[in-house]
């Protein structure tokens, strides 16, 4: 069935159109896609990753798969972003080079995925400055609370030491991430 058509169609593209002169003739081409990568649609159901970079500065985490930025968030990170985390309370996000251990789909902060601070480097750090390293830092969604400011809680550097990102955003990544998967932040 197809056949017949595309050589009905080739035929007619290839006579000459009635008011052209009697020497022209439609030239035909087959177009080539330019399209290098399939564009993601419904981007809540397909999307995926195997690895994170967190840019402290630039207020972004960006999700990748095969070493290609699959998706960027726009962040909120600790109320003091400047410099590696030292100690429990310091209000710092911590800087290096982890991996999301678990997740919890019941947190008090929407969902989260627990990253595996703090590594040997921060527990010697800390030891020798006697005091403790802290831990349970993560990547989550909003508190109840400020849930209704959505994407606008990035303005503004809030959590004591984790990575926050909208409620409908967390429930993407939650779903992108597996286990195991790096992290890198960055200052």
């Amino acid at each position: 069935m197809l056949f017949p058509l595309f050589g009905a169609i080739v035929a007619l593209a290839a006579a000459p159109f009635p008011h052209a002169s009697d020497t022209a003739t439609v030239a035909v081409s087959l177009a080539t896609p330019t399209v290098l990568h399939t564009p993601v649609v419904g981007i809540g159901d397909v999307l995926a990753a195997d690895s994170i970079v967190v840019r402290k500065a630039k207020h972004t985490l960006t999700l990748y798969m095969s070493g290609m930025p699959v998706r960027t968030y726009k962040i909120a990170v600790g109320s003091q972003p400047t410099g590696d985390k030292i100690r429990v309370g310091d209000g710092r996000t911590p800087e290096g080079v982890f991996r999301i251990d678990f997740k919890n789909a019941q947190s008090k902060y929407h969902m989260a995925l627990h990253i595996s601070y703090p590594d040997a480097a921060h527990i010697h750090r800390a030891s020798a400055l006697g005091v403790s390293p802290g831990g349970d830092i993560m990547i989550h969604g909003l508190p109840p609370a400020y849930a209704s400011l959505g994407a606008a809680h990035a303005q503004y550097n809030w959590t004591e030491g984790c990575i926050a990102v909208t409620d409908k955003e967390i429930e993407e990544i939650y779903r992108a991430v597996p286990t195991g998967a790096p992290i890198d932040i960055e200052p």
